[in-house]
């Protein structure tokens, strides 16, 4: 008999794993990835106060590509680090959510560290 594999469940663990490890301060808040097959999503967290200080995702007016595709992470990397600069906020820990870092994930990472964010 062969074992159904829940994709979603797989990431969870994975990212409860990750979240062990890492968590975002004042001074080095958390940049957290989710992506979906409609969108692709980034948040700055300080995790010690629990709030989000800033978001981006490709629900927003400034990113023109309305999928979750490379092209759209560049643009919601770019518009986070925007965001980002814009609230002082220089160093976050990079969170990926569970997922394997390439495609989007990294793509968005990449665009994130050209807008001034360094991880």
């Amino acid at each position: 008999m062969r074992k159904i594999i829940d994709r979603k469940s797989e990431r969870i663990r994975r990212h409860k794993r990750v979240r062990n490890k890492i968590s975002g301060t004042a001074e080095c808040p958390r940049l957290c990835v989710f992506r979906s097959n409609s969108g692709v999503y980034a948040q700055i967290i300080d995790d010690d106060k629990q709030v989000t200080l800033c978001a981006a995702s490709t629900l927003d007016k400034e990113v023109k590509t309305k999928h979750a595709n490379i092209e759209a992470a560049k643009e919601v990397g770019a518009l986070i680090a925007k965001r980002a600069k814009a609230k002082k906020i220089n160093d976050v820990v990079y969170d990926r959510g569970g997922y394997i870092y390439t495609g989007v994930v990294k793509a968005l990472a990449e665009a994130a560290r050209e807008g001034g964010l360094n991880f």
